[in-house]
């Protein structure tokens, strides 16, 4: 109730911001108005920016900035003139000076319904029970004629009411005023268009980089690993062949190497099959991928799982080495005990919230790994929050937009 009356002063306050825009955009083509302009203009941004502050914060309803006005070349009459004109051409200026004037007539008149009937439910609550004998005969409380005790308590009923349907409003006012704003103070199409299309070049960089990458770990690893095992095991067998009529004895312990050296071959073409992509993720889907990495752990991980069934590979495979890789992290660096992992798929948005019982501090300037995940994220348009304050615990939240691509085809709810 307080944020809706603090919002509806802030959107009578706009008026005057708004009123002093128009008054130099009026100047302007007489020429006093263009050094005036950039002040202007600033100040409005600046109750614009307040205004998408205040939408997060109260609601969570994420409103994306403009870009910044343009600055001028330097301190020269001629800078002025010209920053005066790339202001005025500049479509985010006029969607705020839209907004402006708009904003204390639609916010305002949004977020003012509650307090409003709240106000007048306490009046008819606290203030007509002691003064509806001096009102006279003709004295109504909305459609209640106040000229009895029972009329008055009736009154007083009605105005309780109004207060808890206005307490009750309140949230919902909040939230129409959100999507209203969202409607007004977005950036513009071409803007968000704009830096869709840099997003979309970043990541392809980045999703080649890492491929690039991930091969160059591939072959290290076989050159170093398997390969190298595989050739002493061929060395080993044209030994033992040599030795098998000289010393029998000899060539059975040779062969007893060569065996224990295809165990550890065939274990590293293994690990290197479960690092590319493991076959848990593809035959059984994102849940139970999960659940193995959780009894791979030696932490005491639970897994939750609520997902309707099958997405896309990739995404599947960004949600898997993404939860393998904070799973790492406190392992390593954590200090808990415990670990909590939630899986959950709802409007069209996949989520994995993990959350340790560690020391907390976490920070992704601190190390590659949580900028690693975001990078992995970013490939398919995901996000990743960290919320870890000193001291623990550390929570990390990663959001993939995806729908679901398939009927439920493995164990996607309960808890490991």
């Amino acid at each position: 109730m307080l944020r809706c009356q603090l919002v509806a002063l802030a959107a009578f306050a706009v008026t005057g911001v708004a009123v002093l825009v128009v008054l130099v955009l009026l100047l302007v083509p007489v020429g006093a108005g263009q050094p005036l302009l950039p002040g202007a203009a600033a100040l409005l941004r600046r109750w614009s920016d307040r205004y998408r502050a205040w939408t997060v914060e109260w609601t969570g309803t994420r409103i994306s900035p403009p870009d910044p006005l343009p600055e001028g070349d330097g301190p020269t009459s001629t800078d002025g003139r010209r920053r005066a004109h790339r202001i005025l051409g500049d479509e985010s200026f006029w969607r705020d000076v839209r907004w402006a004037w708009l904003e204390p007539w639609v916010g305002a008149f949004l977020v003012s319904v509650p307090p409003t009937l709240a106000g007048f439910g306490l009046f008819g609550a606290l203030v007509q029970p002691f003064v509806w004998r001096l009102l006279g005969p003709s004295n109504w409380y909305a459609f209640v004629p106040v000229d009895s005790t029972a009329s008055m308590l009736a009154a007083a009923a009605l105005g309780l009411l109004f207060v808890a349907g206005g307490l009750r409003l309140a949230p919902a006012a909040l939230g129409l005023h959100a999507r209203w704003s969202r409607h007004t103070l977005a950036a513009p199409y071409s803007t968000e268009l704009a830096r869709r299309v840099e997003h979309l070049a970043d990541t392809r960089a980045e999703a080649l980089d890492a491929q690039a990458a991930e091969l160059r770990r591939i072959e290290r690893d076989l050159h170093d690993g398997a390969q190298a095992r595989l050739v002493s095991l061929g060395m080993t067998l044209d030994a033992a062949t040599r030795l098998l009529d000289s010393d029998p004895d000899g060539a059975r312990e040779l062969l007893r190497e060569v065996r224990a050296s295809s165990t550890r071959a065939l274990q590293d073409l293994r690990d290197l099959v479960h690092g590319i992509h493991p076959p848990i993720l593809t035959d059984r889907g994102l849940g139970d991928a999960v659940r193995s990495l959780a009894l791979d752990c030696f932490l005491d991980v639970h897994v939750t799982v609520d997902l309707p069934g099958r997405f896309l590979a990739p995404v599947e495979a960004a949600a898997y080495f993404a939860v393998a890789e904070l799973l790492a992290n406190a392992s390593k660096h954590g200090g808990g005990r415990e670990v909590t992992i939630r899986l959950a798929h709802a409007d069209g948005t996949l989520t994995a919230v993990v959350t340790d019982d560690g020391r907390g501090g976490a920070h992704p300037d601190r190390g590659s790994g949580l900028r690693g995940v975001a990078r992995r994220l970013s490939t398919v348009d995901g996000t990743l929050a960290l919320h870890s304050p000193p001291g623990g615990p550390t929570t990390v939240t990663l959001e993939i937009p995806c729908a679901s691509s398939s009927p439920k085809t493995s164990s996607c709810s309960g808890t490991g």
